[in-house]
């Protein structure tokens, strides 16, 4: 019924084929699609954009720093995407995976850390909790009245 755009095929400036092999780092901007291998890091420019996309059979036995990093491949070292990393069915990441925001699909496999690089809401509520509970009477026991539902 709903049909997902492929966003990884849009704005592919680069493309490493199934028979490449890079042995070495590899300094990208723009659009990467990654079909071959990486035997090495791959990062993006001082302040460029880039998307890095890894192909099911693309490899990459390096570090990953690419603002935002679509993987269907996999990845023997960390990732740290500012932006957002999206990991398709196939991913398999062996290393710690930092990002802005994550989209998982079932089936992926992290063999390392999941590390938010966004505050969340809860943890900018806990300062707001903590002030409630140490000030005079309290916030232990108290309740609030639930809020109305809004009406549109």
């Amino acid at each position: 019924m709903f049909r997902r755009r492929r966003s990884e095929n849009r704005n592919v400036q680069t493309l490493i084929g199934a028979d490449a092999r890079i042995e070495g780092d590899l300094i990208v901007s723009g659009g990467v699609h990654l079909e071959g291998q990486v035997l090495g890091n791959v990062r993006s420019g001082a302040g460029a954009p880039a998307v890095l996309s890894i192909a099911p059979q693309g490899v990459v036995e390096g570090s990953v720093e690419v603002p935002r990093v679509i993987v269907h491949g996999a990845v023997r070292g960390d990732i740290r995407a500012s932006d957002k990393v999206e990991l398709g069915a196939t991913a398999r990441v062996s290393g710690s995976v930092s990002y802005g925001v994550i989209e998982m699909a079932a089936g992926a496999v992290i063999e390392g850390q999941l590390i938010s690089t966004t505050p969340t809401d809860a943890a900018a509520a806990r300062p707001m909790a903590a002030a409630a509970s140490a000030a005079p009477g309290g916030a232990a026991g108290a309740t609030t009245p639930a809020a109305a539902p809004e009406r549109l």
